[in-house]
């Protein structure tokens, strides 16, 4: 039985060296503003038109992340939170619609408070018992919503304006380049 494997290529480690440069320097440009990011359109958008890539883009990221502000609860939120989103744009990648792809980066974004408490919960549980996780990471939800809806808001809003621009500008590098 012949098995066969993806290697990456030279240009696809520099297109993946692109792409993570994009997500930080996208991250870094928008840092004053709380909640409000360019990173999960980022990664839903080179999920949907650089396919199999991600897989090599979200660790690198990550990793990066860790490397720039250091290993801490925040950066553990980070290693199930963004695959979790690109493992969701995987499943839709097919779909096109604008308004869907707005309505799972506002989902993601209102979400993001929710998933970011599940280590306070292993935290809570583990330092004083099920009923103690269980505050601890509704306790640490509940006080976030407010910039859970901003970031929904704008994770929202981003979508909506930038998927159909950033859509052909990707189409046409991918056509002209033959990515």
């Amino acid at each position: 039985m012949t098995e066969t494997r993806r290697q990456f290529s030279i240009s696809d480690i520099a297109q993946i060296g692109i792409m993570v440069a994009i997500i930080e320097v996208s991250k870094f440009a928008l840092s004053g503003m709380p909640n409000i990011e360019l990173t999960s359109f980022w990664l839903i958008m080179f999920t949907l038109f650089f396919g199999w890539k991600i897989v090599a883009i979200v660790p690198v990221f990550i990793l990066i992340e860790g490397a720039f502000y250091g290993a801490h609860l925040w950066w553990i939120m980070y290693l199930y939170a963004w695959p979790l989103l690109v493992a969701v744009a995987w499943i839709f990648r097919k779909n096109t619609s604008t308004l869907l792809w707005a309505i799972i980066s506002g989902t993601f974004g209102l979400c993001f408070g929710a998933l970011c408490s599940i280590p306070y919960f292993v935290i809570g549980a583990s330092s004083g018992g099920l009923a103690t996780g269980v505050r601890s990471a509704v306790t640490w939800w509940i006080a976030g919503i407010p910039w859970d809806f901003v970031h929904c808001i704008g994770n929202f809003l981003i979508m909506l304006v930038l998927y159909q621009p950033i859509g052909h500008a990707m189409s046409w590098v991918k056509k002209s380049y033959s990515i």
